[in-house]
C-alpha cells in the first residue's frame, strides 16, 4: 500500500477524522495537475473514450444513433424537459401510476439550461458537455481520496477502474452520476484534510443533484460526532461544515412539499415511481422470481459486494470515506427500484474499488495495463450492448 518508512492512512484512519498539522488546510495541499494527477486523469479518459468508440462501432453495424443513446434517452429526457420548462410535468402509466419530474433533482438541469443560454448548443447536449466534464472533476477526486488514502499509484488506479466499473457507460450519459460523484468525491477529500467548510458546502451541493446525498451527509455528520465523542470538543468550522451539508437535500424536498401541499411529498412522488424504502423487500421477491442459475448468479453477485463491504473494513479505510461507502450501497440495496438500476445507482460508492486498486498497485505496470485494458474492453461492450438495447440503465 505504502512505501517502507511512509505513514499509511489505512493504519491510522482515526487520524483523518480531526484536524492536526497533517489535515489544516494549507496552501501546500491544494490539488495541482502534478504527474500522477495527468496519469489518473488521461487512464480514466482513456477507459471512457474505448467505451464511446466502442459504442460508435456497434451503433454504425446495428444502424442506430450512438449519441442519441447517449443524450436521448430514459432519465436524460427528463432533465431535458425540467431544463428547457422547469417543473410540472407527468406522466400517467396505463396502470394508473402517475410519474411526475418533481422525482428529479434540480441541479443537473439547472446547469443544462445555464449552459444552453450562454453556448450554441442544446439543452440535451449541455447534459452531456456537463457529465463530461464532471466525469473528469470526479475521477479527479477519487484520485486524490484514493492518494490521501493509500499513496499514489493506488489512487491512479482508482481512478482507472472507476472508469471501467460495469455500468460505466451512464458516466458517459447526461446522467447525474459524474456530477454527484465528483461533489462527492471533493467533499469527502475536503474532510480529509480538515476543510469541513468546504466539505459542507460541497455536500450541499449533492444534496441538489441526487437523493443519495443522503450518505454523504451521513458520513459526514457520523465523522464529527465521533470527533465529539473522542476529543469532547467540535471546532466551529467542523459545526459549520455539519449544518451546510444537508441543506440542499432538505431545500428540495421542502421545496417539493410546499409545491404539492404535503410534507410527505417528495417521498410519495418517488413511491409512484417504484422507488419507495422497503428495506430490499423488492429484492428479495426478485430474487425468488428469478431461474434459479440467474437466482444463484444474482447471489454470487451480492456475495462479492458483501465481501468488497468487509474489505473496505478490514482495510481501515477513513471513517468519512467508509460510512459514505457502506450509506450509498444500502441506499441502492433497500430501496423497490428496479433491479437493473441498482449495480448504476451504486456506482459513486468508489471506495469499493479501493481493495482493488491497492492490490493492483502491488503489481508491475506491464501486469496491471493488461488487466484495465480487459476490463475496459468488457465495460465498453456491455455498456454497448445495453445502450442499444432496449432496457434501462
Amino acid at each position: 500500500m505504502s512505501p517502507p518508512g511512509r505513514p499509511s492512512s489505512l493504519t491510522h484512519p482515526t487520524a483523518l477524522t480531526r484536524p492536526t498539522a497533517l489535515t489544516r488546510p494549507t496552501a501546500l495541499t491544494r490539488p495541482t495537475f502534478t504527474r500522477p494527477t495527468l496519469t489518473a486523469l488521461g487512464g480514466y479518459a482513456a477507459t471512457r473514450l474505448i467505451g464511446l468508440a466502442v459504442l460508435a462501432i456497434a451503433a454504425a453495424a446495428t444502424g442506430k444513433d450512438g449519441l442519441h443513446r447517449l443524450k436521448g434517452r430514459w432519465d436524460s429526457v427528463w432533465y431535458v424537459r425540467i431544463a428547457e420548462h422547469g417543473y410540472g410535468y407527468e406522466v400517467t402509466l396505463p396502470n394508473g401510476d402517475v410519474h411526475s419530474d418533481l422525482a428529479f433533482f434540480p441541479l443537473l438541469p439547472a446547469l443544462e439550461r445555464g449552459l444552453s443560454a450562454v453556448l450554441p448548443v442544446d439543452a440535451a447536449t449541455a447534459g452531456l458537455l456537463v457529465s463530461w466534464t464532471a466525469a473528469l472533476a470526479a475521477a479527479w477526486g477519487i484520485y486524490r481520496c484514493g492518494a490521501h488514502v493509500a499513496g499514489e499509484r493506488a489512487g491512479v488506479l482508482l481512478a482507472v477502474l472507476w472508469g471501467v466499473y460495469p455500468t460505466a457507460f451512464v458516466q458517459s450519459m447526461a446522467y447525474t452520476e459524474t456530477l454527484f460523484t465528483a461533489l462527492a468525491a471533493w467533499s469527502l477529500y475536503a474532510v480529509l484534510r480538515g476543510r469541513w467548510i468546504l466539505a459542507g458546502a460541497l455536500c450541499a451541493a449533492a444534496g441538489l443533484t441526487r437523493p443519495t446525498a443522503a450518505a454523504l451527509i451521513a458520513a459526514l455528520g457520523i465523522t464529527a460526532l465521533v470527533t465529539l465523542v473522542r476529543e469532547r470538543r467540535l471546532p466551529l468550522r467542523t459545526v459549520a461544515g455539519v449544518l451546510l451539508a444537508p441543506l440542499g437535500w432538505l431545500a428540495y424536498v421542502a421545496y417539493v412539499g410546499v409545491r404539492e401541499k404535503s410534507p410527505t411529498a417528495y417521498f410519495d412522488v418517488q413511491a409512484a415511481w417504484g422507488n419507495s424504502i422497503d428495506g430490499g423487500i423488492a429484492l428479495a421477491r426478485f430474487i425468488v422470481g428469478l431461474p434459479w442459475p440467474a437466482a444463484l448468479g444474482l447471489c454470487a453477485a451480492l456475495a462479492l459486494l458483501g465481501r468488497l463491504v468487509a474489505l473496505c473494513v478490514r482495510q481501515g479505510q477513513p471513517l468519512p470515506l467508509l460510512v459514505y461507502t457502506i450509506g450509498v450501497v444500502l441506499v441502492s440495496l433497500v430501496g423497490a427500484a428496479y433491479f437493473g438500476s441498482r449495480p448504476r445507482l451504486m456506482m459513486p460508492a468508489f471506495g469499493l474499488l479501493l481493495p482493488p486498486a491497492v492490490a493492483l498497485a502491488r503489481l508491475r505496470a506491464r501486469a496491471a495495463v493488461p488487466v484495465l485494458a480487459g476490463l475496459a474492453l468488457a465495460s465498453a461492450a456491455y455498456g454497448a450492448f445495453t445502450l442499444l438495447g432496449s432496457g434501462p440503465p
